[in-house]
């Protein structure tokens, strides 16, 4: 049933209770089915509307009234870029996740969506015939529906508590709400990072920086590395984005174009030296290995991870055998868990992890696992994260 709002609103009214309403706008009927069906066998989202065309979504948006959007890139009359910021001006509390099949020209697009509000991306396989690859969508769709419909919903708590009683009740006082600058909050059902301990920073003076993130990740990323010059200069950065191929190439060149350093997809066998960004190419799995006396990049074709390839946790577990405990390790914003077992390791070595906060994460997924494992030394807003790093490769062990 649809539900409508009222005027020309531009939020919509909190649901709190009952399933995540999706609007599918995509111009092929295969997929559409394709999605409706997976979202109609989740007991927490319905599907409120399919429609062919960005502009049936325009146009109908206000009566639909839905949660989340899953958005296609190339369609016929308005496409998804074109019509992203109508949507989001008609409700602009609107998760839209964008997906495409991959294409240096969709992945392009898509990262101009992140720019314009976007939630996320998703890549499309190529034919959902490959059962491999409609599984891997089937997975991430719905994860990242949940994850990011359920961080909407956590906001519009904090922006509209329940209206006190006509008669309140006396002397009693309930525990104090949080400030909406902490809604930005997390799709996890995990304590607050407000909540859990830390642990003190290694006394070993790090050596690499490793980054592991997913979603929310590439704008994360793109704005901490114009703090680490003086890191980069230094020291090798490795990341790890869960991202596909094609989307890391592209990302690679946003990160040399925001730190205005040398950034590129790692290449195998190739040496780790200071001044440059390694990130890992989608659909492998990044290491690092003893080459002589030096560390080496070595990409593998294994299974996926955590759900993912490429993978934080591999990266962070195998720079312990080059550096041991000369190791900083930064979790970003993200679902899922990858990075807190290499976390893990790193801190049984000796080294030290920090983990992006609550508030500032788009879903405190990898970084609330950390935090909540106790093996951060710090738990930090993303606008914090770079200065702290660089105080931290400068001799700083506070």
């Amino acid at each position: 049933m649809s539900v409508a709002f009222a005027g020309n609103s531009t939020t919509s009214p909190s649901r709190e209770a009952g399933p995540l309403r999706v609007m599918i706008v995509d111009d092929s009927v295969v997929i559409r089915g394709l999605i409706s069906r997976w979202i109609g066998a989740e007991h927490d989202m319905e599907v409120a509307a399919s429609l062919r065309t960005g502009l049936e979504a325009v146009n109908q948006i206000e009566r639909i009234n839905p949660d989340v959007a899953v958005l296609d890139i190339e369609m016929p009359e308005l496409d998804g870029i074109s019509a992203l910021p109508q949507l989001l001006a008609k409700k602009r509390d609107l998760v839209i996740i964008m997906a495409s099949t991959l294409t240096r020209r969709n992945a392009e697009i898509s990262f101009k969506a992140l720019s314009l509000g976007a939630a996320d991306y998703i890549p499309k396989p190529e034919s959902t015939r490959e059962a491999s690859a409609a599984d891997i969508f089937h997975h991430d769709l719905i994860q990242k529906i949940r994850h990011l419909g359920a961080r909407l919903r956590r906001k519009a708590a904090v922006a509209s508590p329940p209206l006190a009683p006509a008669s309140p009740a006396p002397a009693a006082r309930g525990p104090v709400a949080r400030p909406a600058a902490l809604a930005a909050a997390p799709a996890v059902h995990a304590p607050s990072s407000l909540s859990v301990t830390t642990r003190p920073f290694s006394t070993q003076a790090p050596k690499v920086l490793l980054i592991g993130s997913s979603t929310g990740g590439p704008q994360a990323l793109m704005a901490l590395v114009t703090e680490l010059g003086p890191v980069i200069d230094r020291f090798p950065v490795l990341i790890t984005q869960h991202m596909p191929p094609t989307f890391t190439t592209i990302l690679a060149e946003h990160l040399a174009r925001s730190s205005r350093k040398p950034a590129s997809e790692a290449v195998d066998g190739e040496p780790v030296k200071p001044g440059r960004i390694y990130l890992a190419p989608g659909g492998k799995h990044m290491r690092v290995v003893r080459n002589g006396a030096d560390a080496a990049i070595a990409l593998d074709d294994g299974p996926a991870v955590n759900f993912c390839k490429p993978a934080v946790d591999p990266l962070f577990t195998s720079a312990i055998d080059i550096w041991h405990g000369s190791i900083l390790s930064v979790i970003l914003t993200g679902m899922g868990s990858d990075g807190m077992r290499g976390g893990k390791d790193i801190v049984a070595a000796g080294g030290s992890v920090i983990a992006q906060d609550e508030a500032t994460s788009v879903v405190w997924g990898m970084p609330g696992a950390a935090a909540n494992a106790g093996i951060c030394a710090a738990i930090l807003p993303l606008n914090q994260i770079g200065a702290k790093v660089n105080r931290l490769f400068a001799g700083d062990r506070s």
